[in-house]
């Protein structure tokens, strides 16, 4: 019997239009968008559904992708498929989370408003940068910025595909020695801060006090944390990671890697992008890889998934 992960993307998957067939074909999930725009006072089907400005801004981005990858998400459960695991890639986290029976949707979208309001206001526009380093391992990158102040790896997405991040002329001078060392492309990301950094450590102390008021639940499944890569079965843990996870790597590939070895054979990636599944390619080609960010791409993983068992 395959052991199915459901896997949540990160801030980047946006697009103007994601979830609105899913809100026009689904109660539950026409439900999920309009509770979000009231506990937001939001306008939330204007913001995911239409071309807008404010959907690439952090502050927006965060609660507008959660309640889209929830809508998803829900909708998927109702219809008979559920995980043994599930994971997100930073902000994807949160879903997980929700998925997994931790928190509550309604608290997951509340608290990813104001995490998203942190990491945007938290290092002013400029001071800070990220660059994705591609045709490097992470031993490598390691190695080149060791001894290096201000300037640390954000993201192990997958082999060859790794994130730093930090002060902005740590990363430019990175960027360089980085390239001189043997990386095929360094490319700047066009963020608004620098992310998964120690620069953001201050943000995660803010994000601990939101936390405190958030009631937490028996986890019903493990959940996949970003900071260490294992699975978390004791929900107490869970609001020192998320506070942690703001200024920490993530650690994206040592996640998957070990859900593989945990006997997941199967992951569905939920939302918008094919991101998560361009990198499990990248980490193990023998595991099967799905991905709902359309409404009709449900039908088609329940199919190919009876018809797999």
């Amino acid at each position: 019997m395959s052991r199915v992960a459901f896997i949540f993307p990160g801030q980047g998957a946006q697009k103007a239009g994601m979830g609105q067939d899913f809100y026009e074909q689904s109660e539950i999930a026409k439900e999920i968008f309009e509770k979000a725009s009231d506990l937001l006072k939001i306008d939330m089907k204007a913001l995911c559904f239409e071309e807008n400005e404010l959907l690439d801004q952090t502050e927006y981005t965060q609660a507008a992708l959660t309640t889209t990858c929830l809508a998803m998400a829900k909708v998927v459960e109702a219809r008979g498929l559920t995980p043994d695991i599930t994971a997100g890639l930073s902000l994807g986290e949160y879903s997980a989370i929700a998925m997994a029976g931790g928190m509550s949707m309604e608290d997951a979208i509340t608290t990813v408003r104001k995490r998203g309001i942190l990491m945007q206001n938290t290092v002013p526009t400029g001071e800070g940068a990220m660059a994705a380093v591609l045709g490097m391992t992470g031993e490598a990158i390691e190695e080149v910025l060791a001894g290096r102040e201000g300037v640390t790896i954000a993201n192990y997405n997958c082999p060859g595909q790794l994130v730093i991040t930090g002060k902005t002329s740590a990363v430019e001078a990175a960027s360089t020695a980085l390239k001189e060392a043997g990386a095929k492309r360094v490319v700047p990301l066009n963020v608004s801060g620098p992310f998964h950094s120690p620069m953001l450590k201050s943000a995660g102390e803010e994000l601990a006090n939101v936390l405190e008021s958030v009631e937490l639940s028996e986890l019903k499944i493990p959940y996949v944390t970003n900071v260490t890569a294992e699975a978390v079965t004791d929900i107490g843990k869970t609001k020192a990671l998320l506070a942690a996870q703001v200024a920490s790597s993530v650690r994206w590939e040592q996640s998957v890697r070990n859900m593989i070895a945990d006997g997941v054979d199967t992951f569905v990636e939920i939302g918008p992008g094919r991101t998560l599944a361009g990198f499990l390619r990248k980490i193990d080609r023998s595991v099967s890889v799905y991905n709902i960010q359309a409404w009709d791409d449900v039908d088609k993983v329940l199919t190919a998934l009876q018809e797999g068992e």
